[in-house]
């Protein structure tokens, strides 16, 4: 290998087995396992998260898991600035990457462009604006003030639409303009194997559901009921992790734990599509197992 160092990125839909196949690698040599999913960082949600446990954190050396205050908002480039720290930290030894974060993943390869901090109320303002448009209101907002990026996109999602206006409003630039300086990823050098984790559907939808069933047994009330008493901002993304908003509102008595379990399994099922998506998109040559 010429004395590179070596990393495993792993990546894969909620509940398709990262976590497993992170510690089985981990535990053929001495290899640190570093979190790639934007809400398994933050404390408080251990459960509601899907973190890694206490057998597994004590089978190999964990990094980036739970280190974020729920009431901060972890972007890419200040994860992008830990797994730098992590790098420094861990002196050769091997790194694995696991995570459902493909933004992540395609910043650590590719580099990450150095956008400014969007002030909340912008953010606020203009999630609540595009959140009540369908796609062809979306992507005609966007046309109209960013239609570089507008021409960019193959799908009008919502969190990148919210994302590049957000950003032009609050800068005055379009996020193309900074996406398009150049950049350089994390592991320019490293001996890299990728994996994209691709279960069954019908597999994983029945993981999803009985996952979601023991976190309801397992704790995951106690840390929406922990989170509920901060008084943060619903805006935060630690308020909108999945299962945060449904146990929320079976707390508050606007539904019946059964409508709150269901849609919970609901919104996870999405969001795994959403993931797949993504992957299919921009991961369409990592290996798929």
């Amino acid at each position: 290998m010429g004395g590179r160092r070596a990393a495993v990125l792993i990546a894969g839909p909620t509940a398709s087995g990262k976590s497993a196949l992170a510690l089985a690698l981990a535990a053929e040599g001495d290899a640190v396992i570093v979190n790639a999913d934007a809400m398994q960082v933050y404390d408080t949600l251990a459960v509601v998260t899907a973190r890694p446990g206490a057998a597994d954190l004590a089978g190999a050396e964990h990094r980036l898991y739970g280190t974020a205050p729920a009431g901060e908002r972890f972007s890419t480039g200040r994860w992008l600035e830990a797994v730098g720290a992590v790098i420094n930290e861990t002196a050769g030894r091997k790194l694995i990457f696991v995570g459902g974060t493909g933004l992540y993943f395609d910043a650590l390869i590719h580099g990450f462009a150095e956008i400014p901090p969007v002030p909340a109320e912008i953010a606020l303002a203009v999630e609540e604006e595009v959140q009540a448009l369908d796609g062809a209101e979306r992507l005609a907002l966007l046309q109209r003030e960013d239609p570089d990026t507008a021409a960019r996109l193959k799908v009008a999602d919502p969190q990148r639409v919210i994302r590049a206006l957000a950003v032009k409003r609050a800068t005055g630039r379009t996020i193309s303009s900074f996406q398009d300086a150049p950049q350089a990823g994390m592991l320019d050098f490293w001996t890299i194997e990728r994996v994209v984790l691709d279960p069954d559907r019908a597999v994983l939808r029945q993981r999803i559901a009985r996952r979601f069933e023991a976190m309801f047994e397992g704790g995951a009330v106690a840390e929406v009921e922990a989170l509920l008493q901060q008084g943060l901002d619903a805006s935060l993304p630690a308020m909108k992790a999945i299962g945060v908003p449904e146990i929320s509102a079976w707390l508050e008595g606007r539904i019946t734990r059964e409508e709150a379990l269901r849609l919970a399994i609901t919104a996870t099922h999405q969001y795994a599509k959403r993931q797949r998506t993504w992957f299919g998109n921009r991961m369409g040559d990592w290996p798929r197992q």
